[in-house]
């Protein structure tokens, strides 16, 4: 059964239920928010000073298999990395070459019109950004099935708990399951493409769904100092309500790939870079001052709005990240708060493509049937609008395009 057809108690009922379990309610989220505050306080401060908020480490750091102990850690607390030269910036800068010709040969500005059906982010309060329906270009599949990249993505799943209640055996980390996700081109001077502070993967969800109350457990009980983001339990047990852009798969990461030089004022990312801020959304929404049937910006089939309205101390800790080169990645927690700067204030273009990180597990895998079959016919990605841009694309990838390890990240063959 689907997180669409299953029965949810009414959020106040489960609200005050939720409440209830966590005992001396007032003083608990007295002492998370004002942790909180202070964390946020110090990132802003940080920033402010020009010292680096946002970890970072060298693609030749991973290739030992685990990412050094101090970085490991910063990552953990932050929830974000900038891995620098993830691909040599001439294959990058490559690859955005090939998809300009390939955006414009095939006729997508002519041909495509956004769906009305892609609503995932209506209530946030800016515009949609200017991402492309495009999932099975060359360059895109050439980025996801590369070597480099495996051994990017299985080093940040090792930052993940696998053993775990809720865990047990069926998460592998080192092995990959292609998510495929779209791509950004924001023109130098955009100011209509930005995207307001939010969380995606679930809204509602994160305080209805039985999946992720066992995630989130300790949170709603006396244990909330125990919770730990990077605990894989449970996280492959969730279900999300049916909406365009709510992804299906189980991502460690967040994440995409720049192919053009990029920084803050550039219409790029901005994070919070708190892994644990997850703690204070989830329990901001039970204070006292909050209506009973009010989740603090999460709306069913919507991404989770971070407003300053409810979360204005979390927000003090919103930063751009740093200036990043093509062939660089960054990846995020999947409980980030994160935004895309309103105003595209740079002379270049900001364009990235997105590929995420989503290791093996039952979950994955199931998705996997329903992907291939959409990357065979050219359909769009099932989690995304119906848009199909790329059917009659004759110079789109096809399965002989796919590498060994690329057909087994597809569900193609087994591991």
């Amino acid at each position: 059964m689907s997180a669409t057809d299953r029965p949810r108690p009414s959020i106040g009922l489960q609200k005050r239920a939720l409440r209830a379990a966590i005992p001396r309610f007032e003083q608990t989220f007295a002492e998370v928010e004002q942790r909180t505050r202070g964390e946020a306080e110090l990132i802003a401060q940080g920033a402010a000073r020009g010292d680096r908020v946002i970890p970072e480490v060298a693609y030749q750091a991973l290739c030992g298999g685990d990412i050094p102990g101090p970085i490991a850690a910063e990552i953990r607390r932050r929830g974000v990395v900038i891995v620098r030269g993830t691909f040599p910036r001439a294959q990058a800068e490559a690859w955005d070459a090939q998809l300009a010709d390939y955006i414009v040969k095939n006729g997508y500005y002519r041909q495509h019109k956004r769906s009305a059906g892609d609503q995932y982010f209506s209530t946030l309060h800016d515009n949609q950004p200017q991402i492309f329906a495009i999932y099975w270009s060359r360059p895109q599949v050439e980025a996801r099935q590369s070597q480099r990249l495996a051994i990017t993505r299985a080093a940040l799943n090792r930052l993940w708990r696998w053993d775990t209640p809720g865990a047990g055996g069926d998460y592998v980390p080192g092995r990959e399951c292609t998510y495929a996700d779209r791509i950004r081109r924001r023109r130098p001077g955009d100011g209509t493409l930005g995207l307001s502070p939010h969380v995606d993967g679930g809204s509602v969800e994160r305080w209805l769904d039985p999946g992720y109350l066992r995630v989130y457990r300790h949170v709603f009980s006396a244990a909330w100092r125990d919770h730990d983001p990077f605990d894989a339990g449970y996280r492959g047990d969730t279900e999300k309500i049916a909406s365009p852009a709510v992804c299906s798969m189980f991502r460690t990461f967040q994440g995409w790939t720049a192919l053009s030089e990029q920084g803050p004022n550039d219409g790029t990312l901005q994070l919070v870079p708190m892994a644990d801020a997850m703690v204070y959304l989830l329990m901001r929404s039970l204070a006292d001052d909050v209506p009973d049937d009010v989740l603090c910006g999460a709306e069913p089939g919507r991404a989770l709005s971070i407003t300053p309205r409810w979360h204005a101390p979390v927000l003090q800790g919103l930063v751009s990240i740093p200036r990043v080169y093509a062939g660089d990645t960054v990846w995020w927690h999947p409980d980030l708060i994160h935004a895309v700067e309103n105003t595209h204030n740079g002379t270049g273009y900001s364009n990235v493509m997105y590929i995420a990180a989503a290791p093996w597990c039952s979950k994955n895998a199931a998705y996997l049937q329903e992907q291939k079959s959409a990357f065979l016919r050219g359909e769009s990605s099932p989690d995304f609008a119906a848009e199909h841009v790329e059917v009659e694309y004759p110079d789109r990838a096809r399965r002989d395009d796919l590498t060994e390890l690329g057909l087994r990240q597809m569900g193609f063959v087994p591991w």
